[in-house]
């Protein structure tokens, strides 16, 4: 189950990110662009910590 999270967060930050780059070339939305490619950084960070092993 914590595989399937982390790979739904993973699209989630990729489609994100790719949105806020749209948003900010085509429509000229810099605000929400850029609060958007935040967002899935912050996703893949948290990714990121969630797979660190605790070995």
């Amino acid at each position: 189950m914590n595989g399937a999270i982390l790979s739904i967060l993973m699209l989630a930050g990729i489609l994100l990110t790719g949105g806020g780059l749209y948003a900010i070339i085509s429509k000229g939305d810099r605000k929400r662009g850029a609060l958007m490619i935040v967002a899935g950084l912050v996703m893949f960070a948290n990714v990121m910590i969630a797979a660190i092993p605790l070995d």
